[in-house]
């Protein structure tokens, strides 16, 4: 009995320490947050690093929370190759 109380602890705690991992935003130290909803109820969070855009948490009234990264630091959103134009799209799908 104690045995499966110990190892339900465990699962449980390392569920709780993957969901900041799958966070974008978590690594972005001293960011400044900048939050506007649109007409259509979705939430968007700018995440500013030294006036720069870095990432874009995106939190629609309906579906899960997506993000958009840039991932180099050059201010825009980056692209995935071969997709042209579209930007990379990161869904959370679980959390507990």
């Amino acid at each position: 009995m104690v045995f499966a109380a110990l190892s339900l602890a465990l699962a449980l705690s390392g569920c709780a320490t993957t969901a900041a991992a799958d966070d974008p935003t978590a690594a972005l130290s001293n960011a400044e947050i900048r939050t506007r909803t649109v007409e259509n109820g979705d939430t968007i969070e700018e995440y500013r690093v030294a006036g720069q855009l870095r990432a874009v948490k995106i939190t629609p009234a309906r579906g899960p929370v997506y993000y958009l990264v840039d991932e180099n630091g050059d201010g825009r959103l980056d692209t995935s190759k071969g997709e042209g134009t579209v930007s990379p799209v990161y869904f959370k799908l679980f959390s507990w």
